[in-house]
């Protein structure tokens, strides 16, 4: 059951980046300190949801084919998370 759970966990990490993308619609989220903002909380929970699949995957007994989708999706995401914040910070 934990292991189920866990893997849902992922799943929904998975797809709340996404979100980012009907937010960006609105022309407020397009100003400068809005934009910055948005970037980079969206780039904080990515790399805090990389790294919280990288520790669950490593200590899950029973490993799914969608949680190793889903490690391999936020391992991207983490990359991509540092890239971004590292833009936002160091502008």
């Amino acid at each position: 059951m934990k292991d189920k759970l866990i893997t849902v966990m992922n799943t929904l990490v998975v797809f709340i980046p996404w979100t980012i993308l009907p937010i960006r619609m609105f022309d407020w989220a397009l100003k400068s300190p809005n934009a910055e903002n948005i970037i980079l909380g969206y780039a904080i929970f990515m790399i805090i949801g990389g790294i919280f699949t990288i520790l669950t995957y490593s200590r899950i007994e029973e490993k799914s084919n969608l949680l190793k989708i889903c490690l391999i999706v936020n391992s991207f995401y983490l990359c991509f998370g540092l890239f971004a914040l590292g833009m936002v910070l160091f502008q």
